[in-house]
């Protein structure tokens, strides 16, 4: 009984500092996030979860200074395939795969004294997870990542065998068949080869039910609707969904901007630029969290706005002020800044500034997906359909 007595506040103390962990990582404070998973797992080393959340807190945090975060706001098609690459430090992809290696070999140990031990077996499902993650999004290796998903989702289907009503478990089990039922005929003959056949609208009804539902992840799972209705161009869907999370996480300003362009895409200009707005009148006042958000990434906002709206004008002189300072901004961000300023001077027949700019969009980012579209007007004025 002593000994139980003494342990309480030490799992009082981890459960506070992994909840303030999952409050930073959700607002986009990575740094701070690391630091209370690393407090947390000295207190308590042999939790698989606690490296789960420091090595996805690692990864997020790459994405996030790399731009890979943010909705794509220049198409609207998102492609799972068409990300580009990451590129992190040596020492950076180490830590991660060290925390992941870290929380399977735990998660392992347990399962080996209790093979029905469903709270490893959801621990190394989310391990694999993660690591599957991070071969799509950041290696490329595509059929290492389909791997790791598959040993997830096996493992997470055991879960609901052994536990029906655990709706968490399920996730994963709603982002395969999504992410599956996405991909070209090719790709997802590869799926049919593990068994995963894919299939959108379960997968959505899937995280739904999480979203609805679940405990452990029914914030993930909120984030992951959102961007899966963002992808299905169901904006009015979204808009609910994001402007809750903005209520939890306040300080997250990617979600603004998101809830901005949902707005946009929905057809409602007037809010989709008020939300713009906001995040403007938030920096100025010098909110929490809002210093960090670059001017550039609001010119670029409302000028995306406006470029759809054809208010061309504001549109252009909001893209200049992007292109101007093109170290405030991510590649992607900038590329796509050239690109608009092309559209906009082929649109109101300026031509050779319409070229000028197709070509320093090239020369910013060649590999972009924006800078694929923009040698396609090199040789052809572009038309707005």
């Amino acid at each position: 009984m002593l000994a139980l007595i003494a342990l309480a506040p030490r799992l009082l103390a981890q459960e506070s500092l992994a909840a303030s962990g999952f409050d930073h990582f959700y607002n986009l404070e990575y740094d701070r996030a690391i630091a209370d998973f690393e407090k947390a797992i000295a207190q308590n080393p042999n939790s698989p979860d606690l490296h789960n959340h420091l090595a996805q807190t690692i990864v997020f945090r790459e994405m996030y200074r790399d731009g890979a975060l943010e909705s794509e706001l220049v198409s609207g098609t998102n492609s799972f395939l068409r990300r580009p690459k990451l590129n992190p430090a040596p020492e950076t992809e180490k830590r991660f795969l060290d925390e992941i290696g870290k929380a399977m070999a735990l998660s392992e140990a347990r399962l080996a004294k209790n093979p029905n031990d469903t709270g490893a077996m959801y621990a190394l499902g989310i391990s694999y997870g993660l690591r599957s993650d991070y071969y799509w999004v950041v290696k490329k290796a595509w059929r290492d990542s389909l791997k790791d998903a598959t040993a997830a989702r096996r493992l997470h289907n055991r879960i609901t065998d052994l536990e029906p009503n655990n709706v968490d478990a399920r996730l994963v089990q709603g982002l395969d068949d999504y992410i599956v039922g996405s991909l070209p005929w090719g790709w997802r003959m590869m799926g049919f080869l593990v068994g995963i056949h894919g299939d959108r609208e379960k997968g959505i009804r899937t995280v739904q039910d999480v979203a609805r539902n679940g405990q452990l992840n029914r914030v993930d799972a909120e984030f992951f609707l959102g961007a899966l209705y963002r992808r299905e161009n169901q904006p009015r869907q979204a808009i609910p969904l994001v402007a809750d999370l903005i209520r939890r996480f306040p300080r997250n300003f990617l979600l603004r901007l998101e809830l901005s362009q949902m707005y946009s895409v929905a057809g409602d200009e007037t809010h989709a630029l008020d939300a713009a707005e906001e995040v403007a009148q938030l920096k100025t006042r010098h909110a929490p969290g809002y210093d960090r958000v670059p001017w550039e990434k609001i010119y670029f906002q409302e000028g995306t706005i406006e470029f759809w709206y054809n208010d061309l004008d504001r549109a252009l002189e909001n893209m200049k002020k992007v292109a101007a300072a093109p170290a405030e901004v991510d590649l992607n961000t900038g590329v796509s800044a050239y690109l608009r300023m092309g559209q906009i001077y082929d649109m109101t027949r300026r031509r050779g500034e319409a070229l000028e700019a197709y070509r320093k969009a090239i020369a910013y980012a060649p590999q972009a997906e924006a800078a694929q579209e923009a040698r396609r007007y090199l040789s052809s004025p572009y038309r707005r359909m």
